[in-house]
């Protein structure tokens, strides 16, 4: 038999990788928390109702992509295809609403999709997420915004392009939606297979196809901008304004819909000229309409959703991060050196230094080769001879000078890690 290998689409993420997941989440947990976002966590599975009423049965992800799957006790279960229907799911069951005023909330986990993999996307996948909830204000969508702009400028990424547009109230939607389905039914011969079929059920979505056909048809399709309500236009005027205030740069794209049914005015993405084909690195919008839908009150509602893989990619390309390497490689020999070197070793490490200790058992030779390949600066030597008069000897692996410390001052008596 062969060796087990990971599922098509997913990735193991090695302890060389784990450094940039750690900084991406680290950072982005900083900036959200100073915009006072708190941490929400739900379950990586839901039922599939949740799923197929809050995104849209119409939709690719309800149609195509969602892993379900029905359990022992005869329920269908979804692993979750994206964050917002369950943050809305819990902010409803846990009645977050009464405790007033907005709730604003933020997510990071596993994704899951059934996709065609591709570098940037998988069929198990990443997001970090916001969801503010309980304000209809332009100014929520302009802070939501401003909140990733700052994650991604603080993270150092650049060649991003902001892309905005207004999908309207649900009358502008039905307004527009029958005036797409009249300009693209004469070219329908000609339309890919896939939009032959989102014509009738969803033809907002043909506007994002990648189809070179389609796109060219696509070109003077009417524009969703020109249906909009004055209190829809007015809207999106406002959001327009305050970035231009805040001094954020955008790029009006009236054919951005995004995938789900449940947007509302504001649609927006964070695109990325230095990756390929998936070069959205955060997409969002708002949502007005899904808390009702789901069975709660109405209540207006806003937020994004960054895919971490994405992220990392570009990360990678622009800066290498300290890696995971010791401050100190400690080596012992010899029984009573390998016990004492233990007990040494965790002393250390209350006292935050890093400590790899050597448990190979081997001889000083290889015990040193490795710590020469370990990347730690300092080399902490002990044998039984150390043992007996209590001491330790300390080599600076970077000039190659060797000391002799006495064990009981070793922690005062190190360098700076400076």
């Amino acid at each position: 038999m062969g060796t087990i290998q990971t599922i098509k689409g997913t990735k193991d993420i090695l302890p060389q990788q784990i450094t940039y997941w750690q900084y991406l989440e680290k950072t982005a947990s900083e900036i959200l928390s100073k915009a006072c976002y708190q941490e929400i966590r739900t379950p990586i599975f839901e039922q599939t109702p949740l799923f197929e009423r809050g995104i849209g049965e119409a939709t690719d992800v309800v149609g195509k992509e969602m892993y379900s799957f029905v359990d022992q006790g005869e329920h269908s279960l979804t692993l979750r295809p994206e964050g917002t229907a369950g943050v809305v799911r819990a902010y409803i069951q846990n009645k977050l609403f009464a405790l007033g005023g907005i709730q604003r909330l933020w997510y990071s986990g596993a994704m899951f999709r059934y996709e065609r993999p591709q570098a940037g996307r998988q069929r198990q996948f990443h997001q970090i997420g916001l969801e503010l909830l309980g304000s209809d204000s332009v100014r929520a969508d302009v802070e939501v915004i401003a909140v990733a702009t700052d994650i991604l400028t603080t993270l150092g990424l650049k060649n991003l392009s902001l892309q905005l547009n207004s999908v309207g109230d649900q009358n502008d939607r039905e307004t527009y939606r029958q005036a797409l389905i009249d300009y693209l039914t004469p070219y329908k011969d000609d339309l890919d297979a896939d939009s032959v079929d989102r014509l009738s059920r969803n033809p907002l979505r043909i506007l994002d196809s990648k189809n070179p056909k389609t796109q060219e048809i696509t070109v003077n399709a009417p524009s969703i901008l020109d249906y909009l309500s004055n209190s829809s236009r007015q809207h999106f005027e406002g959001v327009c304004g305050l970035l231009t205030d805040l001094g954020i740069g955008y790029q009006l794209n009236p054919r951005l819909v995004r995938g789900l049914d449940y947007y509302t005015h504001t649609a927006f993405e964070i695109i990325s000229s230095d990756l390929g084909a998936q070069a959205t690195v955060c997409g969002g919008g708002r949502y007005d309409g899904l808390v009702s839908q789901l069975g709660g009150e109405k209540t207006s509602a806003i937020g994004w959703a960054m895919g971490m893989e994405r992220l990392i990619l570009l990360l990678e390309k622009l800066q290498a991060l300290d890696d995971n390497s010791p401050d100190i490689y400690f080596v012992s020999r010899g029984e009573k050196a390998e016990n004492q070197a233990l007990i040494i070793a965790q002393k250390l490490r209350q006292n935050d230094w890093k400590v790899e200790l050597d448990l190979s058992g081997s001889n000083f030779k290889k015990q040193f080769k490795r710590s020469d390949r370990s990347g730690a600066k300092m080399c902490l030597i002990l044998g039984d001879s150390e043992v007996e008069t209590n001491t330790i000897q300390l080599k600076d692996l970077i000039t190659g000078e060797q000391q002799t410390l006495n064990q009981e001052k070793l922690v005062e008596s190190l360098p700076s890690k400076k």
